[in-house]
């Protein structure tokens, strides 16, 4: 699974955006981040070295056409509690790739009708358990990386509060990655041969066409840096080149 993001406010995040034509600052100006208590952003932008799943992340998604950017819950399943929407006891920060075409399964309509993309700088997975767990962060060795995601909304039906939460897509495992994490990887989409436009057209709703994304595939050189734990991320160890896959 993809167990953590790491989304920094660094120029191949913004300008990963910005191919996909949104902006993530108006005008190309930062705007004055604002706080909470707990030092949570009150901000539709969102950067931190280790995003948690059930935490916010920016998405790109195609509304009435028109893509835009903005922050979602990192569950895709919510559930709605006093004070408003809350992650819902069922698991779903990801999705399984063998699940998008299982009628009823929490990703089944996403996947025909509100897909998204996930800009972030890197994504961490963890080998084994307890004690004997490895935590592995990745990079992109040039530029930022395109998650391909779901996305639904959520509307209370008395309150009128809304939501909005997203999964990221789980493949089966990469030969290459094996050795940082066994049995899957993230879907990676392709930034140079049209997959992001196809994945986010709403249009699209013959999702056939998706086939060939789903299957395990590297479109970019990767970094693999082993650290001490995802929260404090101190480097162990050298970090180590993953070749991209042929085209």
């Amino acid at each position: 699974m993809c167990g953590r993001l790491n989304i920094t406010d660094d120029p191949f995040v913004i300008g990963l955006c910005e191919a996909l034509g949104v902006s993530i600052f108006p005008d190309k100006q930062k705007p004055e981040i604002k706080h909470l208590p707990d030092g949570r952003p009150i901000s539709p932008y969102f950067f931190k070295r280790f995003i948690r799943a059930t935490e916010q992340v920016g998405i790109v998604r195609e509304v009435a056409g028109k893509r835009v950017f903005e922050l979602a819950t990192w569950w895709l399943l919510l559930d709605y509690q006093s004070g408003g929407f809350k992650p819902s006891k069922y698991t779903s920060f990801n999705t399984r790739y063998d699940k998008l075409n299982t009628p009823n399964s929490a990703g089944y309509k996403a996947f025909r009708q509100s897909r998204c993309i996930i800009p972030v700088t890197g994504f961490g997975e963890t080998q084994g358990q307890g004690v004997n767990a490895v935590y592995t962060d990745f990079f992109a060795l040039e530029g930022a990386l395109a998650l391909g995601g779901l996305c639904r909304e959520w509307l209370h039906y008395k309150t009128g509060e809304q939501a909005l939460s997203c999964s990221v897509i789980t493949l089966a495992g990469h030969e290459k990655l094996r050795p940082f994490h066994e049995k899957s990887m993230p879907l990676i989409l392709n930034q140079q041969d049209g997959s992001m436009d196809l994945w986010l057209d709403g249009s699209q709703t013959d999702v056939s066409v998706f086939d060939i994304m789903l299957q395990p595939h590297l479109p970019q050189d990767l970094l693999a840096q082993h650290v001490d734990k995802p929260s404090t991320h101190r480097p162990v160890g050298e970090p180590l080149f993953i070749a991209a896959d042929n085209p």
